[in-house]
């Protein structure tokens, strides 16, 4: 047992040795390498976030796209506003084509919306008021995608979206008196409806 000690001794001085040997320019250089795939890495995993306008396949010839004011159909105030100017964001930062907001007849193709329906389902209870805290938004769009020429790119007359958010008041009120709850509900409907858009075409 002491002789096996001493050579483990005796090896781990001489690995030792070996590695305060190599050069230090050696070390920087694998040390640069090893931090460059790293960061490569990182970058390969974060590309969809940042941008994706080389995931985007639109038809050839498309370089414009109008999206006009939602129409709304609900008795929900300014919900078409606000999901048009969401839609909007959403669509010029997922891909790298002109958006505009009137539909005159020169763009290359036209996204329209109407808002068909708005839905709040209370979920969870406040327990010292018993008002809602939280409820069930469901919304449902018409969405058409329709080039210049009148053929249909995309088509979801039923287009359904839902997600719990928060209530600050009264559910009736929900679309009135809680901006920072419909501007998240803006960004989450954007967000899928402009996903499946740009895989539909």
């Amino acid at each position: 047992m002491l002789r096996i000690a001493r050579v483990h001794h005796i090896m781990s001085y001489s690995l030792i040795r070996e590695i305060r040997s190599i050069p230090v320019i050696r070390v920087r250089f694998w040390f640069c390498l090893l931090l460059i795939a790293y960061c490569l890495s990182l970058g390969v995993g974060c590309g969809y976030h940042t941008s994706s306008h080389a995931q985007v396949n639109l038809p050839q010839g498309i370089n414009t796209v109008a999206i006009p004011i939602f129409v709304n159909k609900t008795q929900s105030y300014r919900v078409e506003q606000v999901l048009t100017q969401a839609v909007v964001r959403e669509f010029t930062s997922r891909s790298a084509y002109k958006v505009v907001n009137n539909d005159d007849g020169t763009s290359d193709a036209v996204l329209k919306g109407t808002v068909v329906s708005t839905q709040l389902s209370p979920l969870t209870y406040d327990s010292q008021t018993g008002r809602a805290s939280s409820a069930i938004v469901q919304i449902v769009v018409d969405v058409k995608v329709l080039d210049r020429h009148g053929k249909t790119l995309f088509d979801n007359p039923n287009y359904n979206f839902r997600g719990q958010y928060q209530v600050s008041r009264d559910v009736s009120t929900f679309f009135d008196e809680s901006p920072l709850a419909v501007d998240r509900l803006a960004r989450d409907f954007a967000r899928s409806l402009v996903a499946d858009v740009l895989e539909g075409f």
